[in-house]
């Protein structure tokens, strides 16, 4: 595998659901696959599942597996022939009638919808193709007016991005979709479309310690709970498709920055989603703005960055992730990187495993250290050294293989099962060969070993310890 800090994330579809191609994926420098849940019947999710743990166990590494909710979905109804084309200052009536519609009216099957909005506010249809305005309204029904060109046709997505509707983040669907994967033995969920730090507790209760929650923000009425909602998730999902819809596309960028610091500042895994590469969908190569769109959130220091139709649906899906490894390597040798990268720093909590983190941080700043090595138990520890972005590798090592899988999200770190060990020269001696057999030792260069004594229990680190292989001795 690529020794490259940012992971990537790659969805799973038509185009690489099979055996070879989900090798070649994680062969190209695939960390983590995406199972969209808004496509595909549960067999076929099943399959691909099976595949994935297969693989890991051929490669001899863990693999994630990130499961996406589709969350509430709302359309409009269906027309009477297919569809209606209107002109700027049309009006068109939507109502709760399930009659098929025509240039007049057309249903919109969503009573919150009604409910929340009212004259000035805006909906967005078709993914932002058609823009209309509530210009007058009564029970049950609103009145509206064209504000562009084009056509309304059956069951078009509908986004209101102006009010934070009264709707659950997860719909009956989502739920039967929740268990499935959750019996599957899955490491993330992504829950779509969040707009309340609620909706992270509602998923929580039912997730438990089952997997970890990342919560997408792609909604406006999100940003108003942002630093809430990062607080209460394990992780979170810059999802810039729907974000891009419902808030000016000039705005998006500065956006992208800002959660990225806030994740950053509260040491909570990002992910950059979204059309990075989204030429390779039909060619093979991306376009320069691109390149340079992944090279921005490895600057900025994301943890990962996301392949969605370029992987599941494209024509050149290996391709497109072995290009993203490329980019990514590319900028991370980048002297610059590492400046701008810094320049946002994880604030550090009032305790040891903080306290260690930043200790080897500057260790690793200072002398010449070749990997750093993190025992963890519930992956906190390789998790906060993580976000401290040390200058050496990171070996995330657990005696379990769930918490090995679940950071491989995580910035930096190769995580790995190991035997749990107790005495502190036990610790060395599994850390040092575990660094061998990774290639991770290097003449004259120490290995940093942290870990919580005794071993096995979370929130105990409090052993940093400087090592060099056998037959070394510490430079002067």
């Amino acid at each position: 595998m690529p020794g490259k800090n940012t992971k990537i994330i790659a969805t799973v579809g038509p185009a690489s659901a099979d055996e070879k191609t989900l090798r070649a994926l994680a062969e190209s420098g695939a960390d983590v696959f995406r199972l969209n849940f808004s496509h595909g019947t549960h067999d076929d999710h099943r399959a691909v599942y099976d595949r994935i743990r297969a693989l890991e166990e051929s490669l001899g590494r863990p693999i994630g597996v990130l499961i996406d909710l589709q969350g509430p979905k709302l359309r409009l109804g269906t027309f009477a022939e297919g569809g209606v084309t209107l002109a700027r200052g049309d009006r068109i009536r939507f109502d709760l009638d399930p009659t098929p519609g025509n240039a007049s009216r057309v249903a919109i099957p969503h009573p919150e919808i009604i409910a929340a909005v009212g004259p000035g506010h805006i909906l967005l249809i078709d993914d932002g193709k058609m823009r209309l305005q509530v210009v007058a309204k009564s029970e049950g029904v609103l009145e509206m007016e064209a504000l562009t060109d084009g056509r309304l046709s059956d069951r078009k997505g509908v986004n209101v991005p102006d009010v934070a509707l009264p709707l659950s983040a997860l719909t009956a669907k989502d739920r039967r979709d929740l268990a499935f994967g959750l019996e599957l033995g899955i490491d993330w969920v992504a829950l779509s479309f969040v707009q309340r730090a609620e909706d992270i507790v509602e998923a929580r209760e039912l997730i438990g310690d089952k997997a970890l929650l990342m919560a997408k923000i792609e909604k406006p009425a999100a940003l108003v709970e942002l630093e809430e909602i990062i607080a209460q998730a394990d992780g979170i999902m810059v999802a810039r498709g729907d974000l891009g819809v419902e808030l000016p596309p000039e705005d998006v960028p500065g956006l992208q920055k800002r959660i990225v610091r806030l994740c950053r500042h509260a040491g909570k895994p990002v992910v950059v989603a979204t059309q990075m590469l989204e030429s390779m969908i039909s060619a093979p190569a991306p376009t320069r703005a691109e390149a340079s769109d992944v090279a921005t959130a490895v600057f900025d220091g994301a943890d990962a960055v996301m392949l969605s139709a370029e992987t599941a649906s494209g024509k050149y899906p290996v391709d497109a992730l072995a290009m993203m490894t490329r980019i990514i390597a590319r900028t991370e040798a980048d002297p610059l990187q590492r400046q701008l990268m810094e320049a946002v720093a994880t604030d550090p909590k009032g305790n040891t495993t903080d306290a260690i983190g930043t200790a080897i941080r500057a260790v690793a700043a200072t002398l010449p250290v070749s990997a750093t090595i993190a025992f963890t138990a519930s992956g906190s520890t390789a998790l906060r050294i993580a976000h401290q972005r040390p200058r050496s590798p990171i070996l995330g090592l657990t005696p379990s293989q769930s918490v090995a899988r679940r950071l491989c999200v995580v910035w930096g770190v190769r995580s790995r099962r190991s035997v749990a060990a107790c005495a502190v020269e036990e610790i060395v001696n599994v850390a040092l060969e575990h660094c061998r057999a990774e290639g991770l030792t290097a003449p004259g260069q120490a290995v940093i070993v942290t870990a919580g004594v005794p071993f096995g229990t979370p929130g105990s680190t409090n052993l940093l310890r400087l090592a060099w292989p056998a037959g070394e001795t510490p430079a002067t």
